[in-house]
């Protein structure tokens, strides 16, 4: 038989073949499985957070009132002083010498008075003796007015040069901490000087001052019980402030102050919550941020670990009713530490995913993990 040169290549090509055909088929990918949630609206209380300035329950420009050289500072920068305590010492010597002139001229205007008093007494006895003629006591009586009148303004101007000479010693108008200087012993000031020469604050309560829109302030004034804006405030929830930093600060605030009108250029309303700083961890000038609670009804709220952010916009993943997750957009209404607020993008009822965000896509089929399907807690998430 006659043998070809490529019969024996056909065996190994035959096994190739079947073994190829005997390797079972790739399996399909488990799916990933995600616990969920369902959302309930409620009625809670959102706390909306809103940045403020912090000032000092006084705060205070130290003037002088008078020009001259600063020749003494009585209290180190940052000291706490009573009212009263004398700051500041000015050159009194040409002021001293002011008041030392109005009061000699008090003395001379006295002087005149009682010379005059005794040319009226003496006329007075002459006109009644029939000696001199009545014109001649009206004269005199003319003269001492007129040195009653002078002595008068002479006591004006020395009261004045007294005063005067006092604005040489500047005294603490208010208790507070006392601020940086702006002049050193020997310099020139002056009642015109742009600077002051330092701030006093009372800073053992601060004010922290913030603005809300008109919108926001008309959900508040309706969320809080009362008739009148005083009535409203005293029933309103103590105020939380976060310090730079997201620190929160250990005393709680009151608001009490509602400004008396809009401003026309932002239309905003400015408010104020007044915080106890004995600690005095607080000075004029800080800034952080009030939390504000509202109370709103038929609001949806989820934790913010189940959230995701992607060019400053919040997402967030909820499971159809074909169990495929959807990335969903979410407006946010308000927070607290641990909570979002939610006023557009879910709705009640929806399955919300709450944890492996990251291995999710949208329109990918998930598998709802055993016992995770129950619906959230209907419980005041915004209760700090």
């Amino acid at each position: 038989m006659k043998k070809t040169p490529f019969s024996g290549l056909f065996i190994p090509l035959i096994l190739l073949t079947a073994c190829q055909s005997n390797t079972p088929q790739a399996q399909d990918s488990p799916l990933p499985e995600v616990p969920v949630t369902q959302v309930r609206l409620m009625d809670t209380l959102v706390y909306t957070e809103y940045p403020a300035k912090i000032e000092g329950y006084t705060d205070v420009e130290i003037r002088t009132q008078v020009s001259g050289i600063l020749e003494r500072i009585f209290v180190e920068e940052g000291a706490y002083v009573e009212k009263g305590k004398p700051l500041f010492q000015i050159d009194a010597r040409l002021y001293q010498e002011a008041y030392n002139q109005a009061q000699a001229e008090v003395m001379a205007a006295k002087a005149q008075v009682s010379s005059a008093k005794l040319e009226v007494e003496k006329q007075s006895s002459l006109v009644q003796q029939k000696v001199v003629s009545p014109y001649q006591l009206k004269t005199a009586q003319a003269t001492y007015d007129a040195a009653l009148a002078n002595e008068m303004q002479a006591l004006a101007r020395s009261k004045n040069a007294a005063v005067t000479l006092g604005y040489t010693t500047i005294k603490a108008p208010v208790s507070g901490y006392f601020g940086r200087l702006t002049q050193k012993t020997g310099s020139l000031v002056a009642p015109t000087d742009v600077q002051p020469l330092s701030h006093l604050s009372d800073n053992r309560r601060v004010h922290a001052y913030f603005s809300i829109a008109e919108t926001d302030f008309a959900q508040l004034k309706q969320g809080l019980a009362g008739t009148t804006i005083d009535e409203k405030l005293k029933n309103a929830a103590a105020v939380p402030l976060l310090l730079s930093g997201g620190q929160p600060y250990p005393n709680m605030g009151t608001l009490d102050m509602v400004d008396a009108a809009f401003d026309k250029t932002t239309g905003a309303i400015t408010l104020r919550v007044t915080y106890p700083n004995k600690e005095g961890l607080l000075r004029s000038g800080n800034s952080g941020r009030v939390k504000i609670a509202v109370k709103k009804n038929a609001v949806i709220a989820i934790p913010q670990s189940a959230t995701f952010e992607l060019q400053d916009k919040t997402f967030a993943f909820i499971v159809d009713q074909d169990n495929k997750a959807r990335q969903v957009a979410l407006t946010l209404t308000g927070k607290d530490n641990l909570s979002y607020f939610i006023a557009q993008g879910l709705k009640d009822g929806d399955r919300l995913v709450l944890k492996n965000l990251e291995a999710l896509k949208d329109g990918l089929s998930v598998k709802i993990s055993d016992g995770h399907s129950k619906p959230m807690p209907a419980q005041k998430l915004a209760d700090n």
